[in-house]
């Protein structure tokens, strides 16, 4: 059974940066998709981004493209989202997710339910402020 756990949340002004970490344990992300959402006050969770299992290729949602990069590295069995240019609506709680039964990054953060993603992190919060 895989645990993710998130870090790298905090409080930053508008226009600064952030990295979220999430360590994978119990098993190896290989060819495993993963990806990050979030979920504001008073919002329904979204996807933010994701990078298919198969091929690697990274999948951003507009609020996201261009500011956002979401790597991961196999060896450390960790991903990572860098986010720049950080505006007060990127406010939310981050979970990470993971799934080896999703191939595609698309079908992570566009088709599938969150709740049906195999296994999701607790959460951790990035506050922006103006």
């Amino acid at each position: 059974q895989m645990q993710l756990v998130e870090s790298g949340g905090g409080s930053v002004q508008s226009g600064e940066s952030l990295t979220l970490s999430c360590v994978a344990s119990g098993s190896s992300l290989n060819f495993y998709s993963v990806g990050w959402f979030r979920q504001a006050p008073g919002k329904e969770r979204e996807a933010v981004s994701c990078i298919g299992g198969r091929d690697g290729a990274a999948y951003y949602v507009d609020a996201a493209e261009g500011r956002f990069t979401i790597s991961r590295d196999i060896s450390k069995n960790t991903f990572y989202l860098q986010m720049s240019s950080l505006k007060v609506e990127d406010t939310a709680v981050y979970y990470c997710v993971a799934d080896g039964a999703v191939t595609r990054a698309r079908e992570m953060c566009v088709t599938m339910p969150y709740n049906l993603l195999k296994f999701r992190g607790q959460g951790t919060l990035v506050t922006v402020s103006s």
